[in-house]
């Protein structure tokens, strides 16, 4: 509910009035309204969905005792190294968990098609897209000064804040890796299993 989908739709609409052009991937939670308002403005937009948000659903659904066991298992699916490989972790997961926790089971795979997006990327860009989390750290930060600050600085002033905020955040930041390659996302060179697909049949295939 703090997350309508208005609210997303007017953000990403502002994005694009500014020319920013389609993402190739979007990554994010199961954030209701989100996915709704990018179909809207950017329906050519892939969708990937967070593997640790995913995993915390999942865990949720389970007793505390189970939980670690069941937490080792979920890694081992989106740490394989092909998709093939991660498709029997994940079933051997449904069929270990399923018949005494369908819950769980079902939440991780109703996001099945979503979860696995990352595997048509370059394997470098892995570690980044397959989560939402690279980007958060930074917010605590400015939620802490723009919390204490409201009602003592106009509007345009909390956003200078804000953006100084960002900006100091952003130098501890790290250069992602294949940054090199970020020209062939961009051009739509196809991958399978994070490899750069030439051959029109292996890409078939």
């Amino acid at each position: 509910m703090r997350e309508p989908t208005q609210n997303w739709r007017e953000v990403l609409l502002n994005l694009k009035s500014r020319g920013m052009n389609a993402p190739k991937r979007a990554i994010g939670d199961g954030t209701m309204g989100f996915w709704p308002a990018l179909h809207e403005v950017y329906p050519e937009a892939c969708q990937q969905r967070c593997w640790p948000h995913k995993t915390m659903n999942v865990l949720n659904c389970l007793p505390k005792l189970s939980q670690p066991k069941a937490k080792a298992a979920i890694h081992n699916v989106w740490q394989a190294e092909t998709k093939v490989d991660a498709e029997k972790v994940f079933d051997l997961f449904i069929e270990t968990y399923e018949p005494q926790y369908p819950k769980a089971s079902l939440c991780l795979k109703k996001d099945w098609i979503e979860l696995m997006a990352f595997s048509d990327f370059l394997a470098q860009h892995w570690q980044i897209i397959r989560t939402r989390n690279p980007i958060e750290p930074a917010f605590p930060t400015v939620r802490h000064r723009s919390e204490r600050s409201k009602g003592c600085l106009p509007r345009d002033g909390m956003l200078h804040m804000m953006l100084k905020l960002g900006q100091c955040a952003e130098q501890n930041w790290r250069k992602i890796r294949g940054f090199d390659d970020l020209a062939k996302v961009i051009t739509g060179v196809t991958f399978k299993d994070g490899i750069e697909t030439t051959d029109p049949d292996q890409i078939a295939a």
